[in-house]
């Protein structure tokens, strides 16, 4: 990744407090919230289930559930089981539905870097093909790390 002027210069500029990837971590950068994630993403709405799903204390799963909900990637939703009654949980937000490629390369990265278990993959409903994330630019080039600049963006 290239840094480009005046952002080269490190000495003269600090990302300390406004940067999008510290704002961003600030929601989602603990090991709960990003598997509370990505258990609404594969459809959980219940309490109970983020509970035993995610493996963790049901006091740190309200926590983060509510911190999640506050910062609006997930909402309060009624839901009704076949004969249940109604009753309230939580689903995505399109906040929350657009962390689905962060989700999915923690995955793919979890896969090939950290010894996950491979037994699951993401597939497109579409056409059954394997589905991977990839950084593309504006007009579709798929972009490996050094093709990648960080500039001061223009209005």
């Amino acid at each position: 990744m290239e840094l480009q002027p005046p952002l080269d210069d490190r000495t003269r500029w600090s990302a300390i407090g406004q940067c999008p990837i510290e704002k961003a971590m600030g929601l989602v950068g603990s090991r709960p919230a990003m598997l509370l994630l990505r258990e609404a993403h594969y459809g959980t709405q219940r309490f109970d289930d983020f509970v035993e799903r995610v493996g963790i204390a049901p006091a740190t799963a309200a926590a983060h559930l509510r911190a999640l909900t506050e910062a609006g990637l997930l909402e309060r939703a009624t839901y009704q089981e076949p004969g249940d009654r109604a009753r309230e949980g939580y689903s995505l937000t399109r906040a929350g539905s657009d962390l689905m490629p962060v989700v999915i390369g923690l995955f793919e990265w979890g896969v090939r870097y950290a010894d996950g278990n491979d037994a699951l993959e993401y597939s497109h409903v579409g056409c059954g093909a394997p589905v991977t994330v990839n950084v593309a630019c504006a007009e579709g080039h798929l972009l490996s790390s050094d093709e990648v600049a960080v500039r001061v963006a223009h209005d």
